[in-house]
């Protein structure tokens, strides 16, 4: 049987810093040890980092932050693959390509399936503003905020981008329908203190006692027997699991339509 080991892929990833500690696996995003820029690099990386914490039995619990004062806020222009990098609102070099989306398909359906394919309970420490791919830690079974941080969707329907890699099944989950519709149409951004109102996180803490909380709440899962903990999560994302399956790449696939028309290339006008 091949098992898969922490040291097998704790520094495989460049935009991903790894620690575990008694079964507590600390996920810290960044771009060059500063705060972390989206782009390709992360968009692959995670959704293999995912798989890799999702078969490594040794883990307990999973933490993931950011690095500095945001969790996720800017996008790396340089990022991309000669196509719009989402959230730029700057048309590429030339249009979206089947071959250029079907990369982009593949990566955003694992990152968000191995996410919920990872069977022990996920802590969300929000570090800062969580403006790009929120939903990475909005999907963790608790999510922790400093007092610093926003919620947005912005690469989105701002940008002229169909919200559908995942965004369209969260949103609503979250903030209910009508709410996570209005919030993804208008790139309504909330404050720490209305996601601790409207229910998208459960604690506000001090910035400087953010990872501890995070390493506290850990402690306080991993204490219980290990299956309970493992089948906890197991069955607490059922339901979410259910819903990305049914409807993840029927939204990729709106999303791909309409950037042939939001990213048509150089020389065609954007109608």
């Amino acid at each position: 049987m091949v098992l898969i080991k922490f040291d097998d892929y704790a520094r495989r990833y460049s935009t991903i810093k790894m620690e575990r500690r008694d079964g507590i696996l600390q996920m810290t995003l960044h771009t060059n040890n500063a705060e972390l820029k989206w782009g390709t690099p992360p968009h692959e990386e995670l959704s293999y980092a995912f798989m890799d914490i999702a078969r490594d039995h040794e883990n307990r619990c999973v933490i993931i932050t950011g690095t500095g004062n945001a969790f996720c806020a800017e996008v790396d222009a340089g990022g991309g693959r000669g196509v719009a990098v989402k959230g730029t609102g700057e048309q590429a070099p030339y249009g979206v390509r089947p071959t250029s989306w079907d990369h982009i398909y593949n990566d955003a359906k694992h990152l968000l399936m191995n996410h919920l394919n990872i069977e022990v309970p996920m802590i969300g420490a929000v570090n800062g503003p969580a403006l790009i791919h929120a939903e990475l830690a909005v999907l963790c079974d608790i999510v922790i905020a400093s007092e610093n941080a926003e919620f947005q969707d912005a690469p989105h329907f701002p940008n002229g981008v169909v919200p559908g890699d995942g965004v369209h099944i969260v949103w609503p989950l979250v903030l209910g329908p009508n709410r996570g519709r209005y919030f993804l149409l208008t790139g309504q951004k909330l404050s720490a203190r209305e996601a601790l109102e409207l229910g998208v996180i459960s604690e506000i803490v001090p910035r400087d006692r953010l990872l501890p909380r995070a390493w506290e709440l850990a402690q306080q899962i991993t204490a219980r027997p290990s299956l309970a903990v493992r089948y906890a999560r197991v069955a607490l994302t059922q339901q979410i699991k259910k819903l990305m399956l049914d409807n993840l790449g029927y939204g990729l696939a709106l999303e791909g339509l309409g950037a042939v028309q939001s990213f048509p290339g150089a020389r065609g006008p954007r109608k």
